[in-house]
């Protein structure tokens, strides 16, 4: 027994041996950063996503990140739920050739986009993603929010996160350096690098920090549109549970003193 307890008392003396040990040996740390966390309107159970700033945020990802990336779960007809009027949305579609048929004649043809269309996407297909991109596949971003841990913290941590490669850092060309991304080494350079990169609709100035924000926002959104119409839903059961709570008290007080 005094041998077990002498060993486990021992284990984080060699945890600690053994980390200097790794870094004498010159191994390098590739674990991505955590997140940095920020503080989003549309978080708590009251918490909505700030239209403004996803409309904002649309233009950002039209504007750049639509350049090579896909948001093939979204149709231009769910943009009035930002506020946009439909026919904002109508000019917004007709912006975009979609591949449509056959015709009478068998033959596919292009027409300007319908509201009801989904978001055209920058490729025609995965191995034309490839292709343009170096071997790698710029993922849609439909779902991206959902699909990584602290979603939204992270989009935001990823996009702010290009800085200079560290010196002893073994990069592989073609690639850019970010502490947030798995092995710190991702495809994509930097999409917004410079203040006034866009000239925001509403006059809005577009900082770097502001961009990020708001194409965050705009993700958010695109991810779980319906998020807003969850909460109020379960703020509305929340009441009316509470309310049929105080009646059936309130009733079985009444029945059982009756009984006494």
């Amino acid at each position: 027994m005094k041998k077990f307890l002498l060993a486990l008392l021992l284990i984080p003396n060699l945890a600690l041996a053994n980390s200097e040990n790794v870094a004498e040996a010159g191994v390098i740390d590739t674990t991505a950063h955590h997140p940095k966390q920020m503080k989003w309107e549309f978080d708590g159970i009251f918490g909505s996503v700030d239209r403004a700033s996803a409309q904002r945020g649309y233009q950002v990802y039209k504007e750049i990140c639509s350049a090579c990336h896909s948001l093939q779960r979204v149709s231009y007809r769910n943009l009035t739920a930002l506020g946009f009027s439909e026919e904002e949305v109508k000019q917004i579609a007709s912006e975009v050739l979609v591949s449509d048929g056959p015709n009478d004649d068998g033959e596919m043809f292009d027409r300007p986009g319908l509201p009801s269309d989904k978001f055209v996407g920058p490729y025609a297909n995965e191995q034309a993603a490839r292709s343009s991109n170096g071997g790698a596949y710029p993922p849609d971003l439909s779902l991206i929010v959902k699909a990584r841990h602290d979603g939204a913290n992270y989009v935001y941590s990823l996009l702010t996160g290009f800085v200079d490669v560290p010196e002893e850092f073994p990069m592989t060309q073609g690639k850019s350096y970010n502490p947030y991304f798995e092995g710190r080494q991702i495809s994509m350079p930097a999409p917004i690098t410079d203040d006034g990169q866009i000239d925001y609709r509403d006059g809005t100035y577009a900082t770097k920090e502001q961009m990020v924000i708001d194409v965050t926002n705009f993700l958010q959104w695109a991810a779980e549109p319906e998020t807003e119409v969850r909460k109020k839903m379960g703020v509305r059961t929340m009441l009316f549970l509470g309310i049929l709570f105080v009646i059936l008290l309130a009733a079985k007080k009444a029945v059982w003193k009756r009984v006494k």
